[in-house]
């Protein structure tokens, strides 16, 4: 198992000015940190973040969005798949020169938008087509997959295990997996761990995001996270737990997520209460 910290918390886009809080969650014990890549136009600035992080001793993987409708994997306009395509490549680009283990996050849909319905079968099928576009570009620079299903207030495609684990099924690519998020199971799920264990069951939970139920210091709220750490543990789990938590430091992202106000004292409240409280969990179950 091992612990990371999202860096959304700080920013969107992390840079040499952030080597002090990269040090701290070093310091703090954390293996590595989740970097977004939500501007992939710059293949060589992260090239340059990931030797900082390899000269600080830090993992990483990385978390990307789809950035408007249009790049849309859904959109019945063949222009804004093909450049969802592109995007995605570019973004599968940085995380090979960032050196990340794994490109998690809702990369399926913009958040935020939405139809006033369900996700259709033909919405379905565009969006394992643009996969399935770069599947073998991501197998190829050494990343795992994780799709992450969102609540329903952020997106419709995806918004539990279930469906994700059918979508898998249909887009049938090897490397692509769940990332199980204790903030959006709170909500979509009617029973939060048995969704864990029939999808983890089916070889489909492959990274997980430790998030409190108020997107805020771990171990300070009602999300199970200890039951679903112990699930972990218990079904043989080791890979990524990583923290994710907002604030208000990115305006756009606070939008997207309905953040209005602040859910902890500090950064520094949620990284280091947040490390212990998984470890301690970890170890006691």
């Amino acid at each position: 198992m091992k612990i990371g910290m999202n860096l959304l918390l700080w920013t969107g886009h992390v840079d040499e000015s952030h080597v002090p809080v990269l040090r701290a969650l070093k310091e703090t014990g954390f293996d590595g940190v989740e970097v977004p890549v939500f501007d992939p136009s710059d293949v060589s600035h992260f090239t340059k973040l990931g030797a900082i992080l390899d000269d600080l001793g830090l993992q990483r993987t990385a978390v990307a969005l789809i950035p408007d409708e249009a790049h849309s994997p859904v959109s019945a306009d063949a222009a804004a798949r093909s450049a969802g395509v592109d995007h995605l490549n570019r973004v599968i680009d940085c995380c090979e020169a960032l050196g990340a283990q794994a490109l998690v996050g809702p990369w399926f849909q913009p958040l935020g938008v939405f139809s006033g319905k369900g996700p259709t079968e033909d919405e379905l099928e565009r969006c394992a087509g643009v996969h399935g576009q770069v599947a073998q570009k991501a197998r190829d620079a050494g990343l795992i997959c994780a799709l992450e299903p969102l609540n329903r207030f952020e997106c419709y495609l995806l918004n539990t295990c279930e469906q994700s684990s059918s979508y898998l099924e249909r887009l049938n690519e090897d490397g692509f997996g769940i990332l199980y998020d204790t903030f959006h199971a709170n909500i979509e799920e009617k029973d939060p761990l048995a969704a864990l264990r029939t999808a983890y069951g089916k070889g489909h939970v492959n990274h997980v995001h430790i998030s409190e139920n108020d997107r805020g210091t771990p171990g300070r709220g009602h999300a199970r996270i200890r039951e679903t750490i112990g699930e972990l543990k218990g079904l043989g789990y080791d890979g990524w737990l990583t923290i994710e938590a907002f604030g208000k430091a990115l305006p756009e992202l606070a939008a997207a997520t309905r953040v209005w106000r602040d859910f902890f004292a500090s950064p520094e409240e949620v990284y280091s209460e947040g490390y212990s409280y998984i470890r301690d969990c970890w170890e006691q179950a």
